[in-house]
């Protein structure tokens, strides 16, 4: 009895081992399949943009600082801060009394040297012809001569003087250069002005605030793809929800460095008719640096498919377009036989997303975009149910 149990153990023993064996060793009877996910989209007209951003400062076109050029007491002012004027308008007086007694003084002057010049030339006449009776001496001639030219030299000087005590009695009265609107008052009545040194400025008139400008600060990165001409959108932060446009009108070469921050100067003309924009406002800028409206476009990763070699033996593709794939710009064409075919292909502008065609498609064409593959291993036998144990060796190369 003992020893039928220990055979029958051996026994057990040797087929365990040689079922494992069979196991590990015994190749797998399994075929291999490609299965692939072909993405696709098809050729459709579209839009190509590119665009700046940068920041910039509401301002008018023109603006004129108004000053005085003489010294005195401000008398009267006829504006205020966004006062309308017209060209000619009267915005202040300067109290005239020192200037007037400047100019009184000045006539005094002006008429006493021209009574002087008068006599200095009637003696000189004089002289001149007893001298030429030899009635006077060459230095009684020559005393009326020089006297006569002094009084002269005196005349223009005195002359001058009363135009310009005139003048500056004139300047006593400040005018509008321009049609405009006052943006700023420096000065009230009563308040001493001094021109001494430098003209003081008085007020600053904006000219015609339907026609305003942005300047704005764009990146050296970017300032190679801005150009006059471009088209422009913008917005301020007290009208949030409006989108003003401009155009690009100059570009400003002196760079302006901050902070090791280079940027350069932009110049956008803005129509303003409904006067929303008001000078100093901030203005967050687009330039448009490149548009391409209404035009064939693909996306930019359909020109960088390549095709595995399962995938071409199973669409029987040729080797001429396997190789013509990494020589030429193309894409992969999807027919409607469900056939892949290498297009070469003519691009035109680009915003790194879609590219424009400009030939070699046609609006409608199915492009591959994406390819993703996977290599699955199949069996024959069907174990999809079974339980394996959890203390069992796995088989190599085999996921249960």
């Amino acid at each position: 009895m003992k020893q039928s149990t220990k055979r029958i153990v051996w026994l057990g023993s040797i087929l365990l081992i040689g079922g494992l064996l069979l196991y590990f060793f015994y190749p797998s009877n399994s075929t291999k399949e490609y299965n692939s996910d072909i993405q696709t989209t098809t050729v459709a007209r579209g839009n190509i943009v590119s665009s700046v951003t940068a920041t910039g400062t509401v301002e008018p076109l023109v603006t004129v600082e108004v000053g005085t050029q003489v010294s005195g007491e401000i008398s009267k002012i006829y504006v205020d801060y966004s006062s309308v004027v017209k060209k000619g308008q009267l915005l202040a007086e300067l109290d005239p009394s020192t200037l007037k007694a400047s100019l009184i003084s000045a006539k005094a002057s002006y008429e006493a040297a021209q009574n002087e010049l008068n006599y200095q030339k009637k003696t000189f006449e004089r002289t001149s012809l007893l001298f030429e009776t030899q009635a006077v001496s060459q230095t009684d001639y020559e005393t009326a001569l020089y006297q006569y030219n002094n009084a002269q030299h005196a005349f223009t000087r005195a002359e001058q003087e009363y135009h310009k005590a005139q003048t500056n009695l004139s300047y006593a009265s400040i005018y509008a250069p321009i049609d405009g609107v006052i943006l700023t008052k420096a000065v009230d009545e009563g308040q001493t002005v001094a021109a001494s040194f430098s003209t003081p400025t008085m007020f600053t008139i904006a000219k015609d605030l339907k026609e305003m400008r942005v300047v704005a600060d764009v990146d050296e990165a970017d300032i190679g793809q801005v150009q006059v001409g471009q088209r422009v959108q913008f917005s301020v932060d007290a009208f949030p929800d409006d989108l003003f446009e401009g155009t690009v009108t100059m570009i400003r070469l002196e760079a302006q460095i901050n902070s090791n921050v280079v940027t350069y100067e932009v110049v956008i003309h803005a129509p303003n008719p409904d006067l929303k924009l008001l000078p100093g406002l901030t203005a967050n800028v687009t330039i448009f640096t490149k548009e391409c409206m209404n035009v064939c476009i693909i996306p930019q990763r359909a020109l960088q498919i390549e095709i595995p070699t399962e995938l071409a033996l199973q669409y029987a593709i040729t080797e001429s377009d396997t190789w013509a794939s990494s020589q030429d710009t193309g894409v992969w064409v999807l027919s409607s036989q469900k056939q892949l075919k290498r297009k070469p292909v003519h691009l035109g502008e680009t915003d790194g997303i879609h590219v424009e065609i400009i030939d070699g498609l046609k609006e409608g064409d199915i492009v591959v975009t994406d390819i993703r593959s996977t290599n699955m291993s199949i069996q024959n036998v069907d174990d999809s149910n079974q339980v394996s144990s959890p203390f069992m060796p796995k088989r190599p190369n085999s996921k249960k």
